[in-house]
């Protein structure tokens, strides 16, 4: 599954780092928040546009698809000072929230990549993080895996309409 799919890690931390520039400001914008942005970002260009956005892949946690390579993204993003990451502790929870030091660069994206990241952040940026990981489980990649199992892109072209972003009336 998903073994034409390889990391981008550039393109990858150029998508965090342009996701955190347009929504660190939101009182919402957690981590979690941004697993799924992300998730959405790279399943919806992938259905669009048959190819991965960043390569990245996603595996089945309990709160919604999580991005393998995360950690290590954000902490070559911190040390490059592109970003900053804040935790905070919520009762017995870490909270982490991003800020962005510097403008992301854009010469990494073409417009089609830009225009569904955009997207996205249109749609879901706003959601808190119970209700963007209870819309994540909605989807067909997140329903048919398992715990800890990676998602299979190829699943979204038998999404809900209501998660499919691509026009199927034009293909026949």
């Amino acid at each position: 599954m998903n073994e034409d799919i390889h990391l981008d890690i550039e393109k990858f931390k150029d998508v965090i780092h342009y996701v955190i520039s347009k929504c660190g400001h939101k009182e919402n914008f957690t981590k979690n928040v941004l697993h799924k942005l992300l998730y959405f970002n790279d399943f919806n260009f992938y259905e669009l546009y048959e190819v991965s956005l960043t390569g990245e892949h996603y595996v089945h946690k309990f709160r919604g698809p999580v991005p393998i390579d995360f950690d290590e993204a954000i902490t070559q993003l911190k040390q490059e000072n592109r970003i900053e990451e804040n935790k905070e502790m919520v009762v017995t929870f870490p909270k982490y929230t991003y800020q962005s030091l510097t403008e992301p660069p854009l010469t990494n994206f073409t417009q089609k990549e830009i225009n569904v990241i955009d997207e996205n952040i249109l749609k879901l940026s706003d959601m808190s993080s119970a209700e963007i990981s209870n819309y994540s489980h909605g989807d067909r990649p997140w329903r048919i895996s398992d715990e800890n199992e990676e998602l299979n892109y190829e699943a979204v072209f038998y999404r809900k309409p209501e998660y499919s972003v691509r026009d199927y009336s034009e293909i026949c």
